[in-house]
Order: C-alpha cells, then sequence, then structure tokens
C-alpha cells in the first residue's frame, strides 16, 4: 500500500496538483516559503500577496489570507495592509516582471522607506506566462521570443541585478539575499531569515534564482546547466545585508 507524503499545513490540500507548469521553479519557492512560515509558527499572521504573471498561480496555493493584485502593485498593496495592520505578517510575491519593471518604483520606494514587509522575487530571466519574451533580468546574449539573436547589451543594458540594488538602498536592519532552487535548503533559510527581520520591523527582501524550461524550451539537464552554470554566475547566490551585517556565501 502506498502512503501519500504529508504536505505542509500551508498548503490547500483542495488545490493540488498546483497549476504550475512541468518543471517549474515556482512550487520549489512556495515549498521553501511553507516550511519557512511553519517553523516560525507565524500561519495565523502571514498575509500573501501575489502579482501578474506565473506568480498568480499561486494565489489559492496556501491556506493562508491571500490577495492577488494589479501587475507591479503588489508591494504597496502589501505595504498598506501592514501599515493599517501592523500585527499581520506581509508577504509581497512576484515575478521579474513584477519587482524590476513595472513595480521597480514600489520595491525601491519600500526598500528605502523601511516598510515592514517581505518581497519575494522570482527570477527566471524571462517573462514566463506571456511566451518567454525579454526581461530585465535576461542575461547577456540570451534568445528569447523578443530578442531571437540573444539580448543585445549595447542595445538594451545590462540585467538588473536587484539585491544588490536594494541592499545598497535599505535600512542597516533589513535583510537582503538571493537563493536558488537548487538549494531549497538554503533558500528556506534564507526566506525564515527575511521574515525574522521583518519580525522585527525591518524591510526584507530575497530574490530566488528559478527555472522555466517551458520557454527556455530546455529538456532536464539542459534546465538545470542553465540554472547552475549561466544563471548563478552571473546572479551571485548569498546574503547582501543583514541586521548584524554577517554575510553567508
Amino acid at each position: 500500500m502506498s502512503v501519500q507524503p504529508q504536505m505542509p499545513r500551508t498548503w490547500r490540500t483542495e488545490t493540488k496538483p498546483h497549476k504550475f507548469c512541468p518543471g517549474c521553479g515556482h512550487p520549489l519557492v512556495l515549498k521553501a516559503l511553507s516550511w519557512a512560515i511553519e517553523e516560525l509558527e507565524i500561519e495565523e499572521k502571514v498575509v500573501f500577496g501575489c502579482d501578474i504573471g506565473c506568480s498568480l498561480l499561486a494565489w489559492d496555493f496556501f491556506n493562508l489570507d491571500s490577495v492577488q493584485t494589479h501587475h507591479g502593485r503588489t508591494t504597496p498593496v502589501i505595504t498598506g495592509i501592514k501599515r493599517v495592520r501592523p500585527d499581520l505578517v506581509g508577504v509581497a510575491y512576484m515575478g521579474d516582471g513584477g519587482g524590476y519593471a513595472i513595480g521597480s518604483q514600489h520595491l525601491v520606494n519600500s526598500a528605502m522607506r523601511n516598510e515592514k514587509v517581505t518581497v519575494i522575487l522570482v527570477n527566471n530571466t524571462q517573462y514566463g506566462m506571456t511566451g518567454g519574451q525579454m526581461a530585465p533580468t535576461t542575461l547577456p546574449n540570451q534568445k528569447t521570443e523578443t530578442t531571437p539573436y540573444g539580448r543585445s547589451v549595447e542595445e538594451t543594458g545590462l540585467p538588473t541585478k536587484g539585491p544588490e540594488m536594494v541592499a545598497s538602498i535599505s535600512s542597516e536592519g533589513s535583510y537582503v539575499a538571493r537563493g536558488t532552487v537548487s538549494n531549497v535548503r538554503q533558500l528556506k533559510k534564507y526566506i525564515k531569515r527575511a521574515l525574522e527581520a521583518q519580525l522585527n520591523g525591518n524591510f526584507s527582501f530575497i530574490e530566488a534564482l528559478s527555472l522555466c524550461p517551458t520557454n527556455w524550451r530546455t529538456n532536464a539537464e539542459e534546465t538545470w546547466k542553465f540554472l547552475e552554470d549561466q544563471m548563478s554566475k552571473y546572479f551571485t547566490v548569498g546574503e547582501f545585508k543583514t541586521p548584524a551585517q554577517k554575510k553567508e556565501g
């Protein structure tokens, strides 16, 4: 007799299996988030907000109070909820477009104002839900639907390095890190520390390097090679800002 694995208590069992594409990295990021929430025992306090894009498929993922926002507006919506109810724990979840393109001003201003929220941004180097167009995080020479010959740095500039930027403008009590779905335990640890920073009254930001074999048009081996060999070389994994200024690579 087969035994079904026990789901985290923060998951809504009636909405599984999830709606993400096969091989997508979003479920791994969400699993790391669920682990962190459960270890901190803050399920009753969390408000989870998700952006338009692939991240919107997480709107019914958790057994948590959740809200779906307009594209790029997840950070200010969660900020508003947190200001009205400072006893809550606000999590803004989005893709690279929602955080680094249309929502970049909200990310920057929230970090500079030290809003007491946690922002989690999933970086898969392109716009997943709309077909794989170039995103702010598309790597140099990477081919996408809108860069069929590869991204030209001369024409479009360099990819956005969000944690490095946020670490330079956020307050001393903030927590900023970049994890990867190739190391979910480390990613969970970073997310847990980000939530702890919020509980201590500070802003926190996590970027998670993720997978999109559907739009990358890669098989399993090529998918992980792109993540671990190319993405991780350009986007350094580690902690960029901690309240104690102790960094872990």
